[in-house]
């Protein structure tokens, strides 16, 4: 079975089960929340999970494009990728446990869909803990439909608990579906530490939701996230042994194994995996570029991490580019903004390598020169991880130098300092994903609806040339980019500043209206992520003074707000610039 016949059953299976197969959305999250990339197919529809309705109703499906760096060590083994794609079906506020399970067993078991033989899937369900109770209702839902018990395991909530995406929001108990990958026949017996027993589906159920204070209380909407990861299943439908051996990685290995001077199956699966996850980032209608910050410094990180494997596998001169192009036509099937920004993609990839090929010189001549001025063929640690940090120069590079010079790397050493960099890069992390839009509190949703008001104060003052670039908000303040050229005066900000504040007292009444996206456009709302529905999409006006696509929270009248003051104005990156602003309550101002 292909990729694309697999995605074509699933949502012709949900959309004869009356659910709207809605778009992709784009991998970086609107609002900026919570994470760098869309890294789950609930990461869009968290408003929609917390009870706002959606514009195309209350059963949903769809192939979500995701992206997760957190395993990057991990990739180049069997079933770890960056970017993968993930199918889901959503009921939000409508069928529960025992449909999904039904449906879940349905698709994969029946003759006219996957037809997999009942007694090569095996399941899991929570055990329970202190803050829910064993999920009874899922293990009798598979008791009904056939499963012994002995293929039923209760697990930690380590293994059968989603959620939420950031420190709140919605969660709840899971159950997994498992495929038996052995050449023999499974055991009796399902052992979930069995690596044969393959995880290819899971249905998430939103019972709860967990506070700021960490306490889990019951949603009043009951939910359904599923999520079955294509690649993964591709592979095991197969009997395939691992997901690059599935259809859409075939032209990239074919190109590079017809080129690689020395063989290394974990080094050339790296470079495919990284060079496709770019490809998906820099052709996301969000214009992500490389960089040294953020969502530009993870892509700049996969770009050079794929031409240092490459370098090691042998493949001569400038490939990044050629590999990156052969994805497009795979994908731009479902997410056609990719054959849109070919050729920006073709760009990125080739100015990337250029400028870490001048690192890799300037590396080698310092690498060099150390050489030509000790004797003790041994080369500290703490002088390779400088080398690292300093010019971009990996360990793995270093070590071919020095072999072919007859010299080791003091590893010990090295080891010790990259731990102690990573433990700063997970620390400064942690504090960069615990802000953000996942929050659903009363003061971030003020915040939220600020940005609105912001947004259309400098397009007001400054020109309507100025566009929203992203936004990061906590309870305690709201961050705010957009595009403009030269730093704001004095005059300016104090402007916008008193422009919002305007809109505030004017008690404007924030109301949501669902309509087609020709119809927003045509009624003048803004919105410079992309569209995400082809169907209704949710449009918040505020009075006679903004408008915009968005899905977040919102309050209700702008006299809510209480009154807002800016409290910088910095450069973000090259043509965008930075706000950080505060809402206060009233009664602060006035005293």
């Amino acid at each position: 079975m292909t990729t694309q016949e697999l995605i074509e059953k699933y949502l012709n299976f949900f959309r004869q089960r009356q659910h709207a197969v809605i778009p992709s959305a784009s991998l970086v999250p609107d609002n900026d929340p919570s994470v760098l990339f869309t890294t789950a197919g609930m990461h869009p529809l968290v408003p929609h999970l917390l009870g706002q309705p959606h514009p195309q109703g209350r059963r949903l499906a769809d192939v979500q494009q995701c992206v997760r760096t957190g395993d990057i060590n991990e990739v180049g083994d069997d079933t770890h990728l960056t970017f993968f794609e993930m199918l889901g079906n959503w009921s939000l506020g409508d069928y529960f446990k025992d449909e999904a399970i039904k449906w879940s067993w349905e698709f994969l078991t029946a003759p006219e869909w996957l037809a997999i033989p009942r007694e090569l899937i095996s399941v899991s369900v929570f055990a329970g803990d202190q803050d829910a109770a064993l999920d009874e209702e899922s293990k009798a839902a598979w008791r009904r439909l056939g499963i012994p018990e002995q293929r039923i395991r209760a697990l930690s909530k380590a293994d059968n608990w989603w959620g939420p995406a950031g420190q709140t929001g919605p969660c709840g108990p899971d159950t997994e579906m498992f495929y038996w990958t052995g050449q023999s026949a499974p055991p009796q017996v399902f052992d979930p530490a069995d690596k044969r027993w393959v995880e290819i589906w899971n249905d998430v159920f939103m019972q709860y939701r967990k506070t700021e204070t960490g306490s889990f209380e019951p949603l009043t909407q009951q939910n359904v996230d599923t999520g079955m990861g294509v690649e993964r299943t591709v592979a095991v439908l197969n009997r395939q042994t691992n997901v690059y051996s599935t259809d859409t990685f075939v032209p990239a290995f074919e190109l590079l194994e017809s080129r690689i001077a020395k063989r290394d199956e974990r080094a050339l699966r790296i470079v495919v995996d990284h060079l496709r996850a770019a490809t998906m980032i820099l052709g996301d209608p969000a214009g992500v570029v490389p960089s040294n910050v953020e969502r530009g410094y993870v892509v700049r990180r996969l770009i050079r991490r794929a031409i240092r494997y490459g370098r090691l596998l042998g493949i001569p001169g400038m490939f990044t580019a050629e590999v990156g192009a052969l994805f497009v036509p795979t994908f731009q099937g479902r997410y056609p903004w990719l054959k849109r920004n070919a050729g920006f993609i073709r760009e990125q990839f080739s100015a990337e390598e250029e400028r870490f090929s001048g690192t890799i010189e300037r590396g080698t001549r310092k690498l060099e020169r150390r050489l030509e001025n000790s004797g003790d063929k041994v080369l500290p640690g703490i002088e390779a991880f400088d080398l690292l940090q300093t010019y971009g120069f990996p360990i793995e590079l270093t070590e071919e130098i020095l072999r072919e010079r007859g010299w080791t790397v003091e590893r010990e050493s090295f080891t010790t300092a990259f731990r102690q960099h990573q433990e700063l890069s997970r620390t400064a992390a942690a504090g960069r994903f615990r802000s953000g839009l996942a929050d659903t509190s009363v003061e971030t949703t003020k915040l939220h609806t600020a940005t609105h008001l912001l947004h259309a104060a400098l397009r007001k003052v400054l020109g309507e040339h100025v566009q929203q670039k992203g936004s990061n908000i906590t309870p305690e303040r709201l961050r705010f980019d957009f595009s403009y050229q030269s730093k704001l005066t004095a005059e300016e900000l104090k402007r916008v500043e008193d422009v919002v504040n305007e809109q505030i007292k004017r008690a404007l009444l924030v109301s949501r209206d669902e309509m087609s996206p020709a119809e927003a456009t045509r009624d003048g709302a803004l919105g410079f992520f992309g569209h995400k529905y082809t169907g209704k999409i949710s449009v918040y006006t505020m009075g006679d003074f903004s408008k915009e696509i968005c899905t977040g929270p919102h309050v209700h009248n702008t006299s809510e707000l209480g009154s807002f003051h800016i409290l910088k104005e910095e450069a973000s990156s090259a043509g965008i610039r930075r706000i950080k602003a505060v809402v206060r309550p009233a009664k602060e101002v006035q005293t």
